[in-house]
């Protein structure tokens, strides 16, 4: 999230207005989501192009491929190619099969690289997604095979104006005290219409305009912001709530409108920061998850491909040779095997495979120490109630804070007025995450529960159990995911999306969706795509 405490102005040299600089003064005064609606009402919209599985049409020739990694680029590539004729063996170091598409329920276990042995406690039914969590509308290569393998979904509730912000750093009456979102919303964006409005109802906002389109768009922020079409004054809104609700009878009656927060109030909280939360591509206010948790998606794939996969087998080497590929791996009773094929597709993060005995060559091992991988911690708290529900009246959505090491706690979009429920305790990166790792799994839970009493005076005496996941501690990731730096995605990127001799690379480390499962079914879907043609020409 940018700065956006200083306001640009709604003018430029010799008064003339751009519609650029326009649509940066409404990004100023109201945030992204603002100039958003601006551009909305002056007819400017959105398209994305989309993909679709590759056609393997053609003989496969009996190809045999092994596939490293039964992640989701690894399943994808097995899937496709099994129905396009090809032999596939899929070689995978866990147990189970996902890669991070992972879900902690009673029984799952985690062992990280530094000793910490986890084993979920939560009740029957209740669980966490400690990866991958939510799923884009627009994220069609996902929802390809949540629909192909009868995956039911249901929203995630990404967006809650009911929801709190808190912000320890801010200044004045609001810093330290939980604001519910909408509030801040309703009030920012009444104050910045309010000033648009009264600027180019005094003709400030002449230039490009006409004097039709002046009064249209000063009707339009009068709409906005619920302004008095009077004085252009913000005095609140209904939408953002009553300090009284409406109810039967006379008393309550009507009820009593809540009272705005100032503008200074609202600017020096700092809580206005939050609300770009949901104006990237990749974040809207609903977005959807698999109903009993994410890995329904890999499971949707092992029902499909299981019999094809050795679980419990870690990669030792991986040679290759002008007729084929092998790959020596260790078993789970510690017996070393091999197994050879034609092609190789090798699904395994960057952060480890570089540290794996490979002949590629120098410029694809050069390529690989391009990219960095981000540290990543998720902890689910099992509540003996939903006092969030309950008490506070919130159903999911995200609590932003700026509490160092949280980064974002989230409150269940699944379970609605159940007894329990598990919550994303935090949900923090970057140094934070690393930091915060270095605790035991119950220094962790402590961390994290001390957290959300400052926000929910119910927190700490609901708390009953934990799990926590740290992906840079995870043995077969050593990170969450990939980081590409400007550099990296000009020289290293291009490198490791062409196959080196008969190896192919996927994953979502190749893609620019990186860290979505989206990324790795399509990268999969690019690789598997170039390999079939070169088969068809061998």
């Amino acid at each position: 999230m940018g700065d956006q405490s200083a306001a640009a102005p709604l003018s430029e040299a010799g008064g003339v207005l751009t519609r650029r600089r326009f649509f940066e003064g409404l990004a100023a005064f109201g945030g992204v989501s603002l100039a958003m609606a601006g551009m909305d009402a002056l007819g400017f919209g959105f398209a994305s192009a989309q993909t679709a599985p590759p056609k393997l049409e053609g003989d496969a020739k009996g190809t045999k491929v092994v596939v490293l990694g039964a992640g989701l680029a690894g399943l994808t590539a097995a899937y496709e190619l099994t129905k396009a004729g090809y032999q596939v063996q899929v070689i995978e170091a866990r147990s189970f099969a996902g890669g991070r598409c992972q879900t902690a329920r009673k029984g799952f276990q985690h062992t990280d690289l530094v000793g910490n042995n986890q084993t979920c406690e939560f009740d029957e039914g209740l669980y966490i997604n400690h990866g991958p969590w939510r799923i884009p509308y627009h994220h069609r290569s996902t929802l390809h095979y949540t629909k192909l393998f009868g995956v039911q979904l249901e929203s995630f509730v990404n967006d809650n104006d009911a929801a709190y912000v808190y912000f320890e750093k801010g200044d004045g009456p609001l810093a330290g005290k939980p604001i519910r979102k909408g509030q801040i919303a309703a009030d920012v964006r009444g104050y910045a219409a309010e000033m648009i409005a009264k600027a180019a109802s005094k003709g400030q906002l002449d230039a490009p305009l006409t004097a039709a389109d002046r009064d249209l768009f000063v009707a339009y922020m009068i709409n906005e912001g619920r302004l008095s079409p009077t004085d252009l004054a913000y005095t609140g809104t209904e939408g953002r709530g009553f300090d009284v609700h409406p109810g039967a009878g006379v008393d309550p009656g009507p009820g009593k409108p809540s009272t705005p927060y100032s503008l200074s109030d609202v600017l020096h909280s700092n809580a206005w920061r939050v609300l770009s939360s949901v104006s990237g591509y990749e974040q809207q206010r609903t977005m959807l998850q698999p109903v009993g948790g994410m890995d329904q998606i890999a499971k949707g794939f092992e029902k499909r491909v299981g019999t094809l996969i050795r679980y419990s087998c870690v990669v030792d080497k991986i040679k290759q040779g002008p007729k084929g590929v092998v790959v020596t791996y260790t078993d789970k009773f510690g017996e070393q095997d091999t197994i050879t094929a034609d092609y190789c597709v090798c699904t395994i993060p960057l952060s480890v495979l570089k540290n794996i005995d490979a002949d590629f060559s120098k410029p694809f091992k050069a390529a690989m120490s391009g990219v960095a991988y981000a540290p990543v911690n998720k902890i689910g708290l099992q509540m003996k109630t939903r006092f969030w529900e309950e008490n506070h009246h919130i159903y999911g959505g995200h609590i932003y804070n700026d509490m160092p090491g949280i980064g974002t706690i989230t409150l269940p979009s699944t379970g609605w007025q159940g007894q329990k429920g598990v919550l994303l305790g935090y949900y923090a990166f970057g140094g934070e995450a690393a930091k915060i790792s270095a605790k035991p799994p119950a220094e962790r839970a402590a961390f994290a529960v001390a957290a959300g009493q400052k926000i929910f005076p119910e927190y700490a005496e609901n708390f009953e159990n934990a799990f926590s996941f740290s992906w840079h501690l995870a043995p077969f990731n050593l990170g969450g995911w990939a980081e590409w730096g400007e550099e990296g995605r000009k020289a290293a990127y291009p490198v490791l999306c062409e196959p080196d001799g008969r190896i192919y690379l996927a994953g979502e480390h190749l893609t620019y969706l990186g860290g979505w499962q989206a990324g790795a079914i399509e990268s999969a879907w690019q690789q598997i795509g170039k390999l079939h043609a070169r088969v068809l020409t061998a």
